[in-house]
């Protein structure tokens, strides 16, 4: 079995959309957590607060600047996750077609390495 992230990215026009019929969104994602669970494949499932309120640490210069949210030059913001234990990419794309989510609105799958494939550090 292989972790795999479900990253959720929306767009303002899809996130507005998803918003339009919120409660339609919530009922449909809880019945898919439970089809999920049922199936042993969720870890974790959690959304993100509006961006308005988060912030930006930026590294590109000799000190770190902090901006606060909303992001202008973002097209597409990280919304959400589902964390899954499947037994394959394959897997994680069948579950990842099956979100309830706002037409408009991509899913990346990204495999989250075991910790035997992190390279260690002698000390």
């Amino acid at each position: 079995m292989s972790k795999y992230l479900l990253i959720m990215r929306g767009t303002d026009e899809s996130n507005a959309a998803m918003m339009a019929d919120i409660d339609v969104m919530m009922a449909t994602t809880r019945q898919f957590i439970e089809e999920m669970v049922k199936a042993g494949v969720l870890l974790a499932a959690e959304g993100l607060d509006d961006p308005g309120q988060g912030v930006v640490v930026d590294f590109s210069g000799q000190a770190p600047v902090v901006t606060d949210g909303p992001y202008g030059e973002t097209k597409e913001l990280f919304g959400g996750f589902f964390l899954l234990d499947v037994a394959s990419k394959q897997e994680a794309v069948e579950w990842a077609k099956r979100v309830p989510a706002a037409r408009g609105s991509k899913i990346e799958i990204r495999r989250v390495p075991g910790s035997d494939e992190v390279p260690q550090v002698d000390r």
